[in-house]
């Protein structure tokens, strides 16, 4: 029931019709709810192959088995598509047999923290259990601004995949186990940082628990994918020049306790159920999702 009143909230309906039983839509409904879901992902266009990223930080390589969406699409899926504030990134790389709204969506968003370089002689001494309780805690006192905000409270659960370093690929990965406010399940964020001379590259996987092999098994392929180009590696690091940043490996996994994107991507587990007990209410679902415009738009 707190699902459901949270799906009400969200589509501006007023609660006490939440506390209605649901009449089952119709099923020509339920066709032209498809048809409609068909055509906002015909409208995405994915490329594959060798993707130019800006700013001559360098290049990825999008992965067999993958397609990538370029930065104005991934923008639009996730602020229109998947309700998150903030969609800025550098694109999206999706399983190549799932689109945004697809049943087991899942995918990559990729970013870049100019942050500076990241010294990584730490990472042989972090203890990640105990900064586990650090993150834990730092969750819990974030939890009062995020409310201010208007956003659910949320558990660090743990981690699913414990933090690794590959001090020869100067890559770091790790996933947390994330449960959101009036949810009866868990999150899976994904996390990969590839250490470039002023910056990291991110890629962060947003999914459900039962996704984590998958998205695991593609650790190796997605970590090769991305290059920095020549002079912006991490090998290139100039200490005359180049700026450090204010953390190390440890400050990186801590970080912000929740990526900006894994923060807020609630909506999209939750588009399938508002379809299933919205009776009559697909004109408001169009204007939720967009209102049928395209990704050019």
């Amino acid at each position: 029931m707190k699902t459901l009143l949270l799906l009400w909230a969200l589509l501006g309906l007023p609660a006490a019709a939440a506390l209605a039983a649901p009449t089952p839509p119709a099923a020509d409904s339920i066709d032209s709810e498809q048809h409609y879901i068909d055509s906002v992902q015909a409208t995405l266009r994915y490329q594959t192959g060798r993707i130019t990223l800006p700013d001559d930080l360098g290049a990825l390589t999008v992965p067999a088995g993958f397609r990538y969406l370029d930065a104005k699409q991934s923008e639009y899926v996730l602020t229109k598509l998947w309700g998150n504030p903030n969609g800025e990134s550098l694109g999206m790389l999706f399983p190549a047999d799932r689109g945004p709204l697809d049943e087991n969506n899942w995918a990559f968003a990729v970013e870049y923290d100019p942050s500076g370089y990241v010294e990584d002689k730490d990472a042989v001494e972090i203890d990640y259990d105990d900064l586990l309780e650090d993150m834990k805690e730092a969750t819990e006192e974030s939890n009062a601004e995020r409310e201010e905000a208007g956003f659910g409270r949320i558990m660090l659960m743990g981690w699913a995949s414990k933090p690794f370093y590959d001090a020869k690929l100067n890559v770091l990965h790790w996933a947390k186990e994330l449960r959101f406010a009036g949810t009866d399940y868990n999150t899976l964020n994904y996390n990969v940082r590839v250490l470039g001379r002023k910056g990291v590259l991110n890629l962060n996987a947003i999914g459900d628990m039962g996704q984590l092999p998958e998205i695991r098994r593609s650790i190796p392929q997605v970590i090769k994918s991305v290059e920095f180009a020549k002079g912006q590696q991490y090998a290139d690091f100039d200490p005359k020049i180049d700026e450090v940043a204010a953390y190390g490996i440890g400050g990186l996994v801590a970080g912000k306790v929740l990526a900006k994107v894994g923060a807020f991507a609630l909506v999209a587990k939750f588009w399938k159920v508002i379809i299933a007990v919205v009776a009559g209410g697909w004109a408001t679902i169009r204007r939720f999702f967009g209102g049928g415009s395209s990704a050019d738009e």
